[in-house]
């Protein structure tokens, strides 16, 4: 009987003593679940199709198709189950430890404001985890909430939206791939500027799809719902809150909205008797609106399964994702371009030609005309001439689209889309009109004068090429618009280096300019010891990334020893020329600017932790690597450049200690350093936005101190409730009081000295945007320290001015 009941214990067997709650302290075993009162959903690891990462999850229990609705840690996977430890902590937070080393893999990131003994989370039976305090008491309070959090699938009674007194905003987020939970390229977000509509979203940015304004029954874009299946129950919309939730009108049915790795939004119902879940409803209906789905060069069919086909001369950029349905990484040149050796393909199907056209100066000349200018321009990806008009495209294409017969007026009528493709791609039959071909036989005599005289010109051509290469070097376009140098090209573009712009990390930039004249930068970097076939991968994944607010890599060099980036000229030049009181420039940036450039790198550090497929830790945050382009507007340079160091990692750290007053406390104390050491120095930045001063600069105030901090002081000036005395006297205090209280708010969460207590660069945009609130953030122990020291908070003398003389070591 013993030995029956040790076996039967070891056993993984349903009990009916399963639980579906937490209590303060308790850890949830790696092979036990929780599992709501009614039975209707569990929670617990999971590993989604053939990957053998785990996730922690939450699904529903009562049907055979494990459906996972809800992912805790979708960007950092379990990898070993049985070291795993889901946990809510003494302080009411629930956390994904991995351990022995207790590394936090997920945090809820809301500690219960008073965590008592009555403190639980449970699972309920509408899927939603909830964190509750005084959870025995008549009216508990809601500390935390999956609801707030969803990922990729919104249920019945979860509320889509934002509610800005509460600081949630909450959308959903497509997975990566049907294996990786981790967030994809497209987002469903409410409408940010209160209209009560949702939007599908590619990257953040681009809108393909909307709801339409909710007319008080239904959706206009979603006539669906007039079938009665499910209804949408809106929130009165304000400037504080706008949120949908909905239900099912079928009595115990089950249906959710999941948004697809594709884009599309789908709404499913489950069969019982089917076993399956039955399709509703995509939007949009034709899965080739979505925006980007087949990414860079793609081409997409509603005809054809899959929907995502390359052109001739591509290849899927990675075969793997989409083989699991993610198809945005687009096609990739199975050969190199080599310039004006390229040849065009002439696209077989009619398709919609994309956006991002521009008129060529062929104009309307012939189609040979267009071609030739399109090939003598090396950033020319593919052009089409209509008859009248000759429009050529640069960089990578997307949206592109086979259309049916009834659809050929979407495109340029009468146009046919020319791609360039290395001349190995382009099929023989194309090259007829070579000039081999066009030789014309008339009588042998002439013949051979015309011969010696063709001989004499090909020797001449041949000559001046030579010298021109040898003066101009080579340039040749790589993946998508990204172009390799050689390093002659290089010096030919920067007249061998004659105008320095300044000296940056890692290197000296130097203004240049690429064949056709486009202004670039150009950092020659100094001692990089990565081998060339790493450098080279890594720039390349670095020029992919592209955004508003972040400097573009036009091209590299990398010829043994020589690396060279070359990136878009700004014309502004760096924040740090027109932001501080002793800068040359006479020109003072206005509030509206600087809040501009606050919002601007924000969104640009965001994209680089959250939006890129690895996250970029930057790592150098500061003035002097944000530029400004023509209208002033902020873009992030120098990304990346932890990457390209590689394993020489700690130079990094070598160099950061050379600008001490941007680095948060980790860098100092040899502890990991995360994302949230940009957070940290984005707060410093912050603070230099608002008074125009370095942070450590002497006080300009009668009867101040020798060497103001002036994070302390603003930190204690934000708590008496008078921000207006932080601004830069130049500015004469006209600001927008309530974005300035904003900015000092967020600045003052960005410096905490625990990372885990710093907000993430996508919060941070939300705070700042006023998507989400933001509260009153406590002075950090490290500051506090110092205010103490110096008297700045003792007595109500918040005015007074607190130094960091005899005091250094607090900092």
């Amino acid at each position: 009987m013993l030995i029956l009941l040790l076996l039967f214990s070891t056993l993984n067997l349903p009990t009916s003593d399963a639980i579906d709650t937490l209590t303060l302290g308790q850890s949830l075993p790696w092979n036990q679940t929780l599992v709501s009162k009614g039975g209707n959903f569990e929670l617990g690891l999971f590993s989604p199709g053939n990957s053998k990462k785990h996730y922690i999850g939450i699904w529903f229990k009562k049907i055979s198709k494990k459906t996972v609705v809800w992912v805790a840690n979708r960007e950092r996977p379990i990898l070993e189950p049985s070291t795993s430890r889901f946990t809510l902590s003494k302080n009411g937070e629930l956390l994904l430890l991995a351990t022995p080393s207790n590394a936090l893999l997920w945090s809820s990131n809301a500690s219960s404001p008073s965590p008592a003994g009555t403190t639980v989370a449970t699972l309920q039976d509408d899927g939603n985890l909830v964190v509750r305090s005084n959870a025995t008491a008549a009216a508990s309070l809601v500390a935390w909430q999956s609801f707030d959090h969803p990922t990729n699938t919104w249920l019945p009674g979860a509320r889509l939206g934002y509610d800005r007194g509460r600081g949630v905003h909450s959308f959903l987020t497509s997975w990566t791939d049907s294996e990786n939970p981790a967030p994809g390229a497209f987002s469903m977000e409410i409408d940010t500027r209160g209209r009560p509509k949702f939007d599908l979203l590619a990257g953040g940015a681009h809108q393909y799809w909307t709801t339409g304004v909710w007319d008080g029954e239904i959706f206009p874009n979603v006539p669906e719902m007039r079938s009665g299946y499910f209804v949408g129950v809106p929130y009165a919309p304000n400037a504080s809150v706008n949120f949908f939730s909905y239900h099912d009108r079928i009595p115990m049915g089950i249906g959710i909205f999941t948004l697809d790795v594709n884009g599309q939004m789908r709404r499913r119902q489950w069969s019982q008797s089917g076993g399956d879940w039955i399709l509703f409803c995509s939007e949009p209906h034709d899965a080739c609106d979505v925006y980007g789905s087949c990414g860079p060069f793609g081409v997409c069919s509603n005809t054809t399964s899959p929907a995502c086909q390359c052109p001739a001369g591509f290849a899927p950029r990675s075969q793997g994702e989409w083989t699991l349905g993610n198809t945005a990484s687009g096609c990739a040149r199975q050969s190199l371009l080599e310039c004006s050796n390229d040849g065009f393909l002439k696209l077989p199907y009619a398709v919609q030609l994309p956006n991002g056209s521009a008129e060529a100066e062929a104009g309307d000349r012939s189609d040979k005309a267009c071609e030739l200018s399109c090939l003598r321009d090396c950033s020319c990806t593919a052009y089409a001439h209509d008859g009248a008009k000759c429009s050529v495209w640069k960089g990578e294409l997307v949206n592109l689209r086979t259309l049916s017969n009834d659809q050929g007026d979407d495109g340029i009528a009468g146009a046919v889309l020319h791609l360039r493709v290395a001349a190995s791609e382009v099929p023989p039959a194309s090259a007829a009109h070579s000039w081999k071909k066009s030789m014309v036989m008339i009588g042998s005599g002439v013949a051979v004068v015309v011969l010696l005289l063709a001989s004499l010109v090909i020797v001449a051509t041949v000559v001046l090429v030579l010298r021109k290469r040898r003066g101009k070097g080579k340039v040749t376009a790589l993946q998508g618009s990204l172009l390799l140098f050689d390093y002659q090209a290089v010096k030919a573009a920067t007249r061998d280096f004659t105008e320095k712009l300044g000296s940056g990390s890692f290197g000296s930039v130097y203004k240049g300019a690429l064949p056709d004249a486009t202004p670039v930068a150009v950092k020659k970097l100094d001692d990089l010891r990565q081998g060339e076939k790493q450098f080279r991968a890594e720039v390349v994944t670095l020029g992919m990334i592209h955004h508003i607010n972040l400097v573009r890599l036009r091209g590299f060099c990398s010829e043994g020893h020589k690396r060279v980036l070359v990136y878009d000229y700004m014309p502004n030049g760096s924040l740090d020329a027109y932001l501080f009181k002793n800068s040359s420039s006479s020109k003072v940036l206005s509030w509206s600017q600087r809040f501009g450039v606050a919002v601007g790198v924000a969104r640009g550090l965001a994209y680089l932790h959250e939006k890129c497929r690895e996250c970029i830790i930057h790592c150098d945050i500061k003035p002097e690597n944000i530029l400004l382009d023509e209208e002033m507007g902020a873009k992030l340079a120098d990304f990346g450049m932890a990457k390209l160091v590689g394993h020489e990692f700690s130079r990094v750290l070598t160099t950061m200690r050379g600008t001490l007053g941007y680095l948060a406390p980790e860098w100092l104390t040899g502890a990991p350093v995360t994302a949230k050491a940009d957070v940290y120095s984005f707060g410093l930045l912050l603070f230099e936005l608002v008074s125009g001063s370095r942070n450590n600069a002497p006080s300009s105030e009668e009867g101040g101190r020798s060497a103001m901090y002036f994070p302390v002081h603003a930190a204690v000036r934000l708590h008496a409730g008078d921000v207006v005395g932080l601004l830069d006297e130049r500015l004469a205090e006209a600001a927008n009081v309530k974005e300035l209280e904003r900015v000092c708010k967020v600045a003052c969460w960005c410096i905490q000295d625990e990372e885990g207590d710093r907000p993430t660069m996508g919060l941070v945009v939300q705070q700042l945007e006023g998507v989400a609130d933001v509260g009153l953030p406590p002075i950090p122990s490290r500051l506090h320290m110092l205010a103490m020291v110096n008297g700045c908070i003792s007595g109500g003398a918040e005015d007074e001015l607190c130094s960091m003389n005899g005091s250094k070591s607090a900092i």
